[in-house]
């Protein structure tokens, strides 16, 4: 059983009215902004700001796991290891925080 997303963000070169269509359809609510030159009144759904600042964790995640280069370049080839390398990053990175 996969978990579907409940909304999906992107930039604003993301937005498309097509997009929109696309994942309404699907049940994700977007939350991309408007582009500067496009009828914010326009859109089938309104702009959620809250879902589009929670991006924001998943932004700084992958920034942190592309420090770590095992990751980033995934040497593990393997599903089991590579979840096994994940485990022992965020080990890695909580204790670097909790004994700080």
């Amino acid at each position: 059983m996969t978990a579907s997303p409940f909304a999906l963000g992107g930039d604003k070169g993301y937005r498309a009215d097509w997009i929109d269509q696309f994942l309404l359809e699907l049940g994700i609510t977007p939350a991309f902004p408007s582009k500067e030159n496009q009828d914010r009144d326009a859109r089938p759904v309104d702009f959620d700001k809250e879902a589009y600042r929670r991006r924001n964790v998943i932004e700084r995640l992958i920034g942190w796991l592309r420090e770590s280069r095992r990751i980033f370049s995934r040497f593990e080839k393997t599903a089991k290891n590579f979840g096994g390398m994940m485990t022992l990053v965020f080990i890695r990175q909580y204790l670097k925080y909790e004994l700080a």
